[in-house]
């Protein structure tokens, strides 16, 4: 990912939350995400970047259809050294077409690469399809569970996880 790539991640990753928080959040909330915002926080957080986070695009035909980003698992306030995916989204457009399929399998590469042993992510505990996809990827939910606060409405996650040495 390049600096150049932040307003479109920013488009992908907040129409990602509306197409597939639909009914999982409050509809204002989701209503009220702002893709200039978001793109500007993606270039704030770019700009500080340390090398621990890995942000990746995928592309077609030169324009980003895809965007993760990975890094050192947080435990609250701690990063471990396990690894985490942050985030994947992929254009509604590219939905099913292999994208989300090759951000995921590169994350993996990447983290194991780095020697970490683990790949773990957070995904709301409703959003089945999401779950379906993280576990045709051989993640497992492993008993973990948050909740998230969005507007005054609780929206659990759960924890997956994937071995990725030994």
């Amino acid at each position: 990912m390049t600096l150049a790539d932040c307003d479109r991640v920013a488009e992908i990753r907040i129409r990602g939350w509306q197409r597939a928080y639909r009914g999982l959040m409050p509809q204002p909330y989701l209503d009220a995400l702002s893709v200039a915002e978001d793109a500007e926080r993606r270039r704030t957080l770019f700009g500080r970047a340390d090398g621990g986070v890995v942000n990746l695009v995928a592309e077609r035909a030169g324009t980003v259809v895809g965007w993760a980003a990975l890094g050192p698992y947080r435990d609250g306030e701690v990063r471990t050294g396990d690894a985490e995916l942050y985030a994947i989204y992929v254009d509604g457009g590219h939905l099913g077409t292999g994208v989300g399929r090759v951000l995921l399998q590169e994350s993996v590469r990447l983290a194991g690469a780095r020697g970490q042993s683990r790949l773990y992510l957070w995904v709301l505990k409703e959003n089945a399809p999401a779950r379906r996809f993280y576990e045709r990827a051989g993640f497992r939910a492993d008993g973990a569970e948050e909740p998230f606060e969005v507007d005054g409405a609780v929206v659990p996650e759960v924890r997956y996880v994937r071995r990725l040495t030994g």
